[in-house]
């Protein structure tokens, strides 16, 4: 998780100034405590947060006016990132699905049940590809976006290339991928900086050490 966005996920679960501890604090911000406790007292110094006595050794901790414009700073910035790389995630995969249409690749399989997947749907809109099926491994849903979603490339019959859709592990992803599916039929966005011969690479790096 990007620090700005974690410090604002901590900002906002304390802005109410309930009587919380750091474990229910880890769970609102899906950090560890350590983290937690880290932000606490960096933000405390920052004159961001303050906290108050409770009853059963327990702490109360709330913004101040300082970190209420922290955070409205925060939500600023978290937002400006968002819409930077939403607007170059479409732009890359409707320039991976026009060169797939090109090449006569029209059924597409997403490879990623999350945002980028959605993304990737709204580029393919006004092209002459199809969506056939979104892969999302450990996904619960029947249909996302609009397109079925499957947990194994067998579910989906035909189809002419998959696409990486996978912000959280697109290395991995794209290594299972390429075990299944010929290299030419495997479309992957520069933003998600997957390296397609990994193994070589590292062979290398190892031989010039």
């Amino acid at each position: 998780m990007p620090k700005s966005k974690t410090e604002l996920d901590f900002l906002t679960a304390v802005e109410r100034g309930e009587v919380v501890s750091q474990q229910v604090l880890s769970t609102r911000v899906g950090a560890a405590v350590g983290l937690i406790n880290a932000l606490l007292k960096r933000t405390m110094r920052k004159g961001y947060v303050k906290a108050k006595s409770a009853p059963a050794k327990r702490w109360a901790y709330y913004l101040t006016p300082k970190g209420f414009a922290e955070k409205s700073r925060l939500v600023a910035e978290y937002l400006e990132i968002s819409l930077g790389l939403f607007r170059q995630a479409r732009e890359e995969y409707e320039a991976l699905l026009l060169r797939a249409e090109r090449l006569g690749m029209k059924r597409i399989v997403l490879v990623g049940a999350g945002e980028l997947a959605e993304i990737a749907v709204l580029a393919a809109h006004d092209l002459d590809v199809s969506i056939c099926a979104i892969l999302g491994e450990g996904d619960n849903r029947d249909r996302m976006a609009g397109c079925v979603v499957v947990r194994s490339l067998d579910e989906v019959g035909d189809f002419d290339a998959v696409m990486l859709t996978d912000m959280r592990a697109p290395q991995e992803s794209f290594e299972r991928l390429a075990a299944e599916v010929e290299a030419s039929r495997v479309l992957v966005p520069d933003f998600l900086r997957v390296v397609r011969d990994r193994e070589t690479l590292i062979t290398k790096h190892k031989a010039m050490a």
